[in-house]
C-alpha cells in the first residue's frame, strides 16, 4: 500500500495514533487567531478579511484599512455558562426523557435539565460553545487576528546574540556551533509535530492513519498567502451553488457564524482541506450529507441552530475532535452519546447506523484489439492467451478502525472482506492471480482451502521478519501469494527474493552506511513462480511483490525494485537452460482403449518452443510498487534505465547503482500503459493515484484487453476504500495477454547450384 502521494495515505495527526476514541473535545483554541497564538508563537501573518460576502452570495475584495475602528472592546465578552445565558438559550424543552444522571428534555437542552450531566466532554462543548458565541460580531476573527499581527509586529523585538556563529550546512547536515553535526529531519516542515512518529507505526503508505502523513507526490492545495476566510456576523441569507467560494478549495478555514443561512448548499464538498468549519447562530435545520466528505475537518461548530437530527454521512468525518451541537433541539439520544463520550464516539455511531448507499457499475473492459480480431483469435487454436490479476487485498492485521476511522466497523470485519474478496477473483477467472498483504493464516486457512476448489493451486511466502517471530505471531505476518490454475499450468520451480539478504550479498553494498541504515531494515519480498503451459509447453515467468511503502525512502524502492529486476533476469536465464519437456506419449500403439488428451500426457502434438535466453520467455512482473507513474520505480521499469544522479536516490550511495545506474534488459511495459494508467488503484481521504502494476514483456506477448476504472460518479460520492462495496483500499488490477510465439531463426539458403551450359569454355 502507498503513501506516495501519502496512502505517496496517504498532516493531520493526533497525537502518537491516538484512537479517535481516546481524544477528549478539546482543541487548543489559542492556536486559532481569535485568542492568540499557541504556545507564545508569533501567528501567522492573516489576510484580515480580503473578501467580503454579500447577501446574494457575491463576492467582493474589502479595504484593509490600517486602524479598523471595532465596535466595542473585545476584550469585554463575557463567557457565560448555557444555562444563564441571557442572548443565546437553550431551546424550549419538551417531553421529558429520564436517564441515568437525571431528567434530558425531548431536545437534549441542557437549559432545563434537573441534573445536568457535566462530563469534561460537555464542558469542553459549553466552553466552545460560549466562545463562538462571543464572536457575533461582523468579521470578528479577522479583526481580532488583525489586532493581534500588529502588535506583534510592531512590539515583539528579536533579541539575537551578536558573537554567535550562524551554522553551516553541508551535505544535509547542519553544524552547530561547538562543530557537532545535527542531521535534519526528514519530515517536511509543512508536516505535523507527530509525523515521524505516525510514520513509524504505519503499515503501509496507502492507509491513513488516524490523520495523515504528508505525501510528496500527492497534490496539495493551491499555493495561496490566506487560508482562512471569515464571513461571519454579515447577515448572508443564502450562498448560491455557483458561488465562488467554492473555487477557494485552499481553504482550512472558514467562518460562516451568525449570518442568516437556512440551507448549505452541497458544494460545501469541494472545500476539502477544511479543518475547522463555523456554521454556528443561523437558522440550519438541515445538513447536506455531502459534508461527510470533508475528511479534514477537526472542528465542526453547529451551536444555535434550528438541528434536530444529523446526516449519517457525518460518521466519515474520522479526525473530528469537536462536533458543536449545543443550542439546538438536536435528538435526546445523540447528544446524550457526545455528553457521555464525546464527539468521537458519535462519529462512530453515525458511521456504523449510515444506510449502505447503491453499488457502483460494473468496471468496463477496454479492448485493444476489435471485436473482429477477438472473435478471430477465439476461434484461432494457435493463439494462446492468458489472463492475470494483480490485487493488495488488505491485510486483516491492518484493516482496523485505528487506520481506517472513515469505514463501518463491519465492513472492516475480516469475515465479510473475505467474501467480497473470493468474490471478486472468482468472478474475474483469470489464469494468475497475485495477491499482495495476504496473512500467513488467511493463506492456509482460507484462500488455499477456498481457491483449490476453483481450481487453482498456490504458491506464497510471509514477509523475513516471520522468521523472527513465534508460532502465534507469525499467522499475522502477511506476504504475497501466486495462484494459477491447475488444469492449465505446471509449476516448474518457486523462487523467494528477500531484498534484504540479495543485498548483503552484493560486494558493491557491504561498505555503504545508507544500505544498512535504509535498506537491510525493510523485510520487503518477491515471489517468483515458473510455470508451463500443459497445453502447449510455453513457459512463464510470473513475479509478485510488494515495495516499502514510504514516499520519503524513495531510494529503497528503487534499490528493492533494482534487486527484483536483476533476480528475474538470473532467474529467466536459467529457465532457459531447460530442456523442453518430453513429446507426448504415442496414442495409437495396439490395444489402446484410450487416447490420453493433451492435458493427461501434459503436452500437446506440437513440439513446445525452444528458448535461446531468458529474454524469450514469457515474463510477468506486478504487484504494489507503491510509486506513481512520475517516480523513478515507474521510469525504470518503463525505460529500462535511469541515471546514477537521479532525483529518487536523494544523494544516498548505493554501490553501482549509484556510480553507474540502472539498467535491464527484459522490455518490460504497464499494460495500461496504451491507454493511460488508471486514475487510481488505491483510494484513502489522504491520497488516490495508481501504484500498482502489471508489467509485461513486450517482446513476446501483447495487451488485448484491461479492466476498466470504477465509475468517477461513484467516486464523488466516497471518501474512499474499504467501504460496503470495496473490501482493500486498493482495486484488483486485471490483463488479458496473447503470446508472441518464438521466431525461428532462419534456414541457412543453400548454395547456389550453376547449369552447366552457364560455364564459360576453355
Amino acid at each position: 500500500m502507498y503513501y506516495p502521494q501519502q496512502s505517496p495515505g496517504i498532516a493531520h495527526k493526533l497525537p502518537t495514533h491516538q484512537h479517535p476514541g481516546q481524544v477528549h473535545d478539546q482543541s487548543p483554541w489559542a492556536r486559532h487567531p481569535a485568542y492568540g497564538p499557541a504556545n507564545g508563537t508569533q501567528p501567522p501573518t492573516s489576510p484580515a478579511y480580503p473578501l467580503f460576502a454579500h447577501a446574494n452570495g457575491t463576492m467582493t475584495a474589502m479595504q484593509h484599512h490600517t486602524h479598523q475602528h471595532i465596535p466595542g472592546p473585545l476584550a469585554h465578552h463575557h463567557h457565560q455558562n448555557s444555562l444563564t445565558h441571557a442572548h443565546f438559550p437553550s431551546p424550549p424543552n419538551g417531553n421529558v426523557l429520564q436517564g441515568p444522571h437525571g431528567a434530558l428534555g425531548q431536545n437534549g437542552s441542557p437549559g432545563t435539565i434537573t441534573a445536568q450531566m457535566m462530563t469534561p466532554h460537555w464542558q469542553q462543548q459549553l466552553l466552545k460553545c460560549e466562545m463562538v458565541r462571543a464572536s457575533r460580531s461582523p468579521h470578528h476573527r479577522a479583526r481580532a487576528s488583525a489586532m493581534a499581527a500588529r502588535t506583534v509586529h510592531k512590539a515583539a523585538i528579536p533579541i539575537q546574540n551578536p558573537n554567535a556563529i550562524k551554522p553551516v550546512e553541508t551535505n544535509g547536515t547542519t553544524n552547530d556551533a561547538d562543530g557537532s553535526p545535527s542531521t535534519k529531519s526528514q519530515v517536511p516542515s509543512d508536516a505535523s509535530p507527530t509525523a515521524a512518529s505516525a510514520a513509524a507505526d504505519h503499515p503501509s503508505s496507502t492507509v491513513p492513519p488516524v490523520a495523515e502523513i504528508t505525501r510528496p507526490t500527492t497534490r496539495k492545495p493551491p499555493a495561496n498567502t490566506w487560508q482562512s476566510l471569515d464571513m461571519g456576523g454579515v447577515g448572508i441569507k443564502n450562498i448560491p451553488h455557483t458561488s465562488g467560494l467554492f473555487a477557494f478549495t485552499f481553504l482550512t478555514t472558514l467562518y460562516l457564524n451568525h449570518n442568516a443561512l437556512q440551507t448549505i448548499p452541497p458544494e460545501i464538498s469541494k472545500l476539502r482541506h477544511l479543518e475547522l468549519l463555523d456554521l454556528s447562530g443561523n437558522a440550519l435545520s438541515s445538513l447536506p450529507p455531502e459534508l461527510g466528505m470533508l475528511t479534514s475537518l477537526k472542528e465542526l461548530y453547529l451551536f444555535d441552530n434550528q438541528l434536530t437530527t444529523l446526516p449519517p454521512q457525518l460518521g466519515t468525518l474520522h479526525q473530528l475532535q469537536t462536533l458543536g451541537i449545543e443550542g439546538n433541539p438536536i435528538e435526546p439520544s445523540l447528544k446524550l452519546i457526545v455528553q457521555k463520550d464525546g464527539t468521537p464516539a458519535l462519529v462512530s455511531f453515525l458511521r456504523d447506523s449510515c444506510p449502505i448507499p447503491g453499488p457502483p457499475p460494473d468496471r468496463q473492459w477496454k479492448h485493444f484489439v476489435g471485436q473482429a480480431e477477438r472473435e478471430a483469435m477465439a476461434s484461432d487454436p494457435g493463439t494462446e492467451t492468458f489472463s492475470v490479476l494483480c490485487y493488495n487485498i488488505l491485510c486483516e492485521r491492518c484493516a482496523t478502525e485505528r487506520l481506517y476511522g472513515y469505514t463501518p466497523s463491519w465492513a472492516l470485519q475480516w469475515d465479510y472482506r473475505k467474501e467480497l474478496i473470493l468474490k471478486e477473483i472468482v468472478n474475474h477467472n483469470s489464469d494468475f492471480v497475485c495477491l499482495q498483504e495476504v496473512d500467513n493464516a488467511q493463506y492456509e486457512e482460507y484462500f488455499q482451502k477456498t481457491l483449490a476448489g476453483h481450481g487453482y493451486e498456490g504458491v506464497y511466502w510471509p514477509k523475513s521478519r516471520f522468521k523472527m517471530m513465534s508460532e502465534s505471531e507469525r499467522r499475522l505476518v502477511d506476504g504475497c501469494a501466486i495462484f494459477y490454475k491447475s488444469s492449465k499450468y505446471t509449476l516448474v520451480e518457486k523462487h523467494l527474493i528477500e531484498f534484504s539478504a540479495v543485498a548483503m550479498q552484493r560486494q558493491d553494498f557491504k561498505k555503504t552506511d545508507d544500505m544498512f541504515n535504509r535498506v537491510l531494515g525493510k523485510d520487503h519480498i518477491a515471489v517468483v513462480a515458473l510455470l508451463e503451459s500443459k497445453e502447449t509447453g510455453t513457459r512463464f515467468i510470473i513475479a509478485n511483490t510488494h515495495l516499502h511503502w514510504d514516499p520519503q525512502f524513495c531510494d529503497v524502492k528503487l534499490v528493492q525494485v533494482a534487486l527484483l529486476v536483476e533476480e528475474v533476469e538470473k532467474i529467466a536465464h536459467n529457465f532457459a537452460r531447460y530442456p523442453p519437456r518430453l513429446p507426448p506419449a504415442s496414442s495409437s500403439a495396439a490395444g489402446s482403449a484410450h487416447t490420453p488428451t493433451a492435458g493427461e500426457n501434459n503436452a500437446s502434438s506440437r513440439p513446445p518452443p525452444v528458448y535461446a535466453d531468458g529474454y524469450k520467455i514469457p515474463i510477468i512482473v506486478c504487484g504494489d510498487f507503491n510509486s506513481v507513474p512520475e517516480s523513478g520505480v515507474y521510469e525504470f521499469l518503463s525505460t529500462g534505465s535511469i541515471p546514477p544522479d537521479h532525483e529518487d536516490f536523494l544523494s544516498h550511495v548505493y554501490g553501482k547503482y549509484t556510480s553507474e545506474g540502472l539498467r535491464h534488459r527484459l522490455g518490460l511495459k504497464s499494460a495500461y500503459a496504451s491507454l493511460g494508467e488508471l486514475p487510481l488503484t488505491n483510494y484513502v481521504p489522504s491520497f488516490k493515484g495508481a501504484i500498482d502494476y502489471i508489467w509485461y514483456s513486450s517482446a513476446n506477448l501483447s495487451v488485448n484487453s484491461v479492466l476498466g476504472e470504477v465509475d468517477p460518479g461513484y467516486l464523488e460520492k466516497v471518501v474512499g476504500f474499504p467501504n460496503a462495496h470495496f473490501p482493500s483500499d486498493h482495486l484488483c488490477i486485471v490483463s488479458e495477454f496473447r503470446v508472441r510465439p518464438p521466431r525461428e531463426p532462419p534456414q541457412a539458403r543453400p548454395p547456389p547450384v550453376f547449369p552447366e551450359s552457364s560455364r564459360a569454355h576453355t
